[in-house]
């Protein structure tokens, strides 16, 4: 089918030119420099969940031609050979004999038998023609299921790069802090040595900063196992390393809650499938319904056989046949009632299914929206912390140099320095996060050409905000 190709190719052929990563490190092709829309391309050609669905398509492509060919004549050839024991035949051929006014007749105990035979069903009462419809239904529906799964693999890409990002910024944080309190440690040891400060001062010191490497011991694991998840997403194996290229930043701009629950309910693809699963079974009921009708079929052919009156089975017999048969269940005991209402029960649950599945894609597209909002007044209000947080560290050291301050000052000023700087990061990381969550709920993630009929071909979005990655961009 056109869809099918245009897909297909899409979504291979793009991965495949956009797989560029950047240069390997020390030329050993085991380490690859990710930026996220290398990121995504490469998701797109190797994650196993978007190929598994590829493959889906394949076998309900193969599932419609299966069942289209009941519509179709089939053309069937036979032969048989036959050979008795000659006793078995004793008394039947004498009887046959006596029949006989020439006295020739015999029975042979060899025979063959040749026919080629043309078979077609003429009514069935609309089943296969329903069957059919199911079969492209279903065969939509795997298209839809793949265009799920691409929307879903992509942000799960997004949230992991963002998460590696996230630890990567992490533990340059705690490097930082780490440098800090071990300056400040130099500094009380130099002061102790001069005999300015008390020797609890080279206590503390060497308290906050032994109680500072943990974190970082942390974030190095943490960003060990980030991308190990990232590599196991783009289908890497064991032996290649990923590294990512990249900031955390935020986006300005607004968001509609109103015009994404919109273009959610437009976009999503579950949604289209559970409108597959209404439209597949209303032809469910079509095949039930069939039991109440006539089947009709004819079948023609050719026949080449031994002949039966004499021992040579180089003589034959040959002609054609033809023949129409119909069968009429007048009384099935209520067995078609059963499967009607079943059907009809199947579909009155399918269409619950669906309200259940929009109220579903409205809650998802709310919370993403909420957890924007809230992203967004964090990183609003620690942008600020963070400039006090600085400030007040370096007049904390200016007072202890001057005698006028403590070392507890210095170091509770550090301390809310790191906490204030690792927030936000935190908070510019749940921005990203809640973005590319918010983009696969309303599936804005990647847009569909219009200019294929529904199923139609794959389309990325030409408008990204912020760290949003183009997943396919346009010739």
């Amino acid at each position: 089918m056109k869809w099918l190709i245009v897909l297909a190719g899409i979504v291979l052929s793009a991965a495949t030119a956009k797989s560029g990563v950047g240069a390997d490190r020390n030329g050993s092709g085991q380490s690859r420099y990710l930026t996220l829309e290398n990121a995504a391309s490469i998701a797109l050609k190797q994650n196993p969940e978007i190929l598994k669905a590829l493959h889906e398509i394949e076998r309900t492509r193969g599932l419609v031609i299966e069942i289209r060919a009941q519509a179709l004549p089939h053309l069937v050839s036979t032969g048989t050979y036959n050979q008795q024991d000659p006793g078995l035949l004793q008394g039947v051929g004498s009887s046959l004999s006596s029949q006989s006014s020439a006295g020739s007749f015999s029975i042979q105990d060899k025979s063959w038998r040749i026919t080629i035979e043309a078979r077609q069903l003429i009514y069935s009462g609309g089943q296969v023609k329903a069957a059919v419809k199911i079969a492209k239904l279903t065969e939509d529906a795997s298209y839809y299921v793949l265009r799920e799964t691409v929307t879903q693999v992509i942000a799960n890409v997004r949230t992991q790069f963002s998460t590696v990002l996230l630890d990567r910024d992490l533990i340059t944080v705690s490097e930082e802090s780490i440098q800090l309190l071990s300056d400040q440690l130099m500094d009380q040891q130099n002061r102790f040595s001069a005999g300015t400060v008390p020797r609890f001062n080279v206590l503390q010191a060497e308290v906050a900063l032994a109680n500072a490497r943990p974190d970082l011991i942390r974030a190095r694991n943490n960003h060990l196992i980030a991308r190990l998840q990232l590599a196991k997403t783009l289908g890497f194996n064991a032996s290649q390393e990923v590294n990512v290229i990249g900031e955390l930043r935020a986006s300005p701009g607004e968001l509609s809650l109103s015009r994404a629950l919109a273009t959610a309910k437009q976009r999503r693809a579950i949604l289209k499938a559970q409108k597959n699963t209404i439209a597949t079974e209303e032809q469910q009921i079509t095949v039930a319904a069939a039991g109440y009708k006539p089947q009709l079929s004819a079948d023609a052919g050719y026949e080449v056989t031994s002949s039966q009156t004499t021992s040579d089975l180089s003589r034959s017999l040959n002609g054609w046949y033809f023949g129409v048969t119909g069968t009429w269940n007048i009384f099935d005991g209520f067995q078609t009632k059963g499967r009607v209402d079943q059907a009809k029960a199947r579909l009155a649950s399918a269409n619950v299914s669906f309200a259940d599945s929009v109220q579903q894609v409205e809650l998802e597209v709310q919370k993403a929206f909420a957890a924007v909002n809230q992203a967004r007044e964090l990183i609003a209000s620690q942008t600020k912390v963070v400039e006090q947080a600085d400030e007040a560290l370096r007049l904390a050291k200016e007072r202890l140099a001057a005698g006028a301050g403590t070392q507890l000052d210095v170091l509770s000023a550090q301390v809310a320095r790191t906490q204030a700087r690792t927030t936000q990061k935190q908070a510019l990381s749940d921005y990203n996060v809640a973005i590319a969550e918010f983009d696969r709920a309303t599936g804005a993630e990647t847009i569909y050409d219009n200019t294929v009929a529904e199923p139609g071909g794959l389309r990325p979005s030409s408008s990204h905000r912020g760290a949003r990655a183009p997943l396919i961009t346009r010739d």
